[in-house]
């Protein structure tokens, strides 16, 4: 009897302190909710208010770029060109970052060469290293060669985030399929790029999925690089946030409406796919 109360007050606490935990992650999300739901005035209200008349308005500057005032008309935002901004940026770093990723994990997981580890272990520290570290440099260097505020240069600057973490991830993907299956395509006659396409890849395809979910989730929410290394033609939706904080006021209630707009991405991919999420990640997790 002792050990089945022991048993449950430890069950009781343990939901009690998962039941706090999540209280307190989802509650900044709830409260930008709130705001982005909010006329200005209730925004800025003190005491706060959580019961109030509900407006769209807000996600109408947002998303139409222009608000009503009456008979009067204010354009606010571009926010739509640098939604799509950043999904052409991140779509096409996680696809160049696949492209060469891949192949790089397999080669790193099943061939020793000298200096491979030292190789890997620089590679990693170039998604370890500080943002500020690289960026003057980057700066510097994309405005010398001509890709300054293009979407190919940040695709490219975007590698520093996106490669190093897939070529790891991938690199344990392949090290958890056994030789033996390469070993028995072998004898079937199968190359190395024959066993690499038709046996290797059908067999990490949720670790690829689950890898490119991530990547993209990186890409999406990074700010240094979108803000520094953008144009206002090319910039990224995650710095455009800044555009709603002027030297007269602060539009909350619009920047809370754009931030909610910016997680759906990110929420829809991952919903979409979660399937292949979970089974990237825990891929290779039993051994039998």
């Amino acid at each position: 009897m002792e050990n089945n109360k022991k048993i449950s007050s430890t069950k009781l606490i343990s939901t009690v302190g998962l039941i706090i935990l999540m209280l307190w992650t989802a509650f900044p999300l709830y409260w930008v909710l709130n705001m982005s739901i909010q006329t200005p005035l209730d925004v800025i209200s003190y005491p706060p208010k959580f019961v109030f008349d509900a407006t769209l308005e807000n996600y109408s500057v947002v998303l139409l770029g222009r608000a009503w005032l009456g008979k009067y008309e204010t354009v606010q935002t571009d926010f739509p060109r640098y939604f799509l901004n950043s999904l052409i940026v991140c779509f096409g770093a996680v696809g160049l970052s696949m492209l060469v990723g891949v192949p790089a994990a397999y080669s790193l997981a099943r061939y020793n060469f000298r200096g491979k580890e030292n190789f890997a272990f620089t590679l990693l520290s170039f998604r370890f290293a500080p943002g500020l570290i690289v960026i003057l440099p980057l700066f510097v260097i994309f405005r010398r060669i001509g890709i300054y505020g293009t979407y190919h240069g940040m695709m490219l600057a975007y590698q520093l985030i996106t490669l190093p973490f897939a070529v790891w991830l991938m690199r344990g993907f392949f090290e958890d399929i056994p030789m033996e299956l390469e070993h028995a395509a072998r004898i079937d006659g199968y190359s190395w790029w024959g066993i690499f396409r038709k046996v290797d890849l059908p067999l990490v395809a949720p670790g690829i999925a689950a890898t490119a979910i991530l990547s993209f989730i990186f890409a999406w929410n990074e700010f240094l690089f979108g803000y520094i290394l953008s144009s206002d033609v090319t910039r990224p939706v995650t710095p455009s946030l800044m555009g709603f904080i002027s030297y007269e006021q602060v539009l909350w209630g619009q920047m809370a409406a754009a931030a909610i707009v910016t997680l759906l991405p990110s929420l829809v991919l991952a919903i979409f796919i979660q399937r292949y999420l979970v089974r990237g990640l825990t891929f290779g997790a039993v051994k039998g």
